[in-house]
């Protein structure tokens, strides 16, 4: 039985438009007017908002040949409200905006908004809004995200202090791992296509490269137990980077202890059958979309009732530098070898 086909171009934009988000309902009461007019109206009532846009490149941040687009949908959603999360801020609001060619038909782009309307759905966001256009470079998606933050509650980078606790959410490394295992079966496939892929029952790591979760719940758990920490960001470049954009902004040095880096067994043996260390993968490794954070030392205690938040070290005095204690006892400098999108 052949799959139906039919080009966008038969619907046009405002049908397309239409067509694609019949679907989505109203989570917040902020959301005042959203898809259909000329602009969205949103009202925070006294909150302060937070505002962040990512885009997303064909051939630079995924490749279709073994991304499923609804995985997609999903994760262009969720590495937005990853930046809202990270400001300690709660996500309302996202806008859409996609430039497509002519190879995708209406049921892909429609497998696409599903996975939209999955993560909308999960955060309890509301679509108020994009654009669709025609691309002649591929897919290309851009998102924005809404969000709102109590007045003084929203969390900066720039914000540590000497002594405080680095801490991270969730385990690293595990994307990255997925990457070059979904990289390794595409190359074997292009140089012949009649041998099918072979996932090796390694679920755990490709689910953290498709399909990647913001972490929410650990924001939810700061409000629980009166927690704000000093300085915050999300993992998408990997935690030497990250850490290194906090020590920098908060002019510090901090030490991080390789015993200390939360690696998942699955992520662990994966790095092993690969050939890598998997210290390097949770290090440098991108795509984690965890949390990286600084505490004040005497929220410890507060913490420990939280089996997904790791402390990974401290921040030290800018003249100490930023160091990686190893397990052997040695001390290294720390180096930004995360994801860079510039250098393909």
């Amino acid at each position: 039985m052949s799959e139906t086909r039919t080009e966008i171009a038969s619907l046009g934009e405002f049908g397309l438009i239409e067509h694609l988000t019949k679907n989505f309902e109203t989570h917040n009461a902020s959301t005042i007017l959203g898809v259909g007019d000329d602009a969205a109206v949103i009202d925070h009532f006294g909150k302060q908002t937070v505002i962040t846009t990512d885009l997303l490149l064909e051939g630079i941040h995924f490749d279709l040949m073994y991304t499923p687009l609804k995985h997609l949908g999903y994760k262009a959603v969720m590495v937005n409200l990853s930046d809202i999360y990270a400001m300690n801020a709660t996500p309302t609001q996202i806008t859409v905006s996609i430039g497509i060619s002519n190879r995708f038909s209406l049921e892909a782009i429609t497998e696409f908004y599903e996975g939209v309307h999955f993560a909308c759905e999960k955060h309890k966001v509301d679509l108020i809004g994009g654009d669709t256009s025609s691309s002649t470079k591929g897919f290309v998606i851009s998102v924005t995200a809404i969000g709102e933050v109590a007045p003084e509650k929203f969390v900066k980078r720039s914000t540590a202090s000497k002594g405080d606790l680095i801490c991270v959410s969730g385990d690293l490394g595990g994307a990255y791992l997925g990457l070059t295992l979904m990289e390794r079966e595409k190359k074997i496939y292009l140089e012949n296509p009649k041998i099918q892929p072979d996932l090796e029952n390694e679920s755990y790591i490709v689910g953290r490269l498709l399909k990647p979760e913001a972490r929410k719940e650990i924001v939810d758990f700061f409000e629980q137990n009166n927690i704000v920490p000093t300085a915050m960001m999300d993992v998408s470049d990997g935690i030497s980077s990250e850490i290194l954009h906090i020590c920098k902004q908060s002019a510090l040095g901090c030490r991080i202890y390789e015993e200390k880096l939360p690696i998942a067994e699955d992520s662990r043996k994966a790095a092993f059958k690969f050939g890598l260390d998997p210290t390097v993968c949770a290090l440098n490794g991108g795509e984690d979309y965890e949390l990286i954070f600084t505490l004040k030392q005497e929220d410890y205690d507060k913490i420990t009732l939280n089996e997904d938040i790791s402390v990974i070290g401290y921040m030290a005095e800018l003249e100490e530098g930023c160091k990686l204690l190893t397990k052997g006892g040695n001390s290294f400098d720390i180096t930004a070898q995360g994801w860079n999108a510039f250098q393909q």
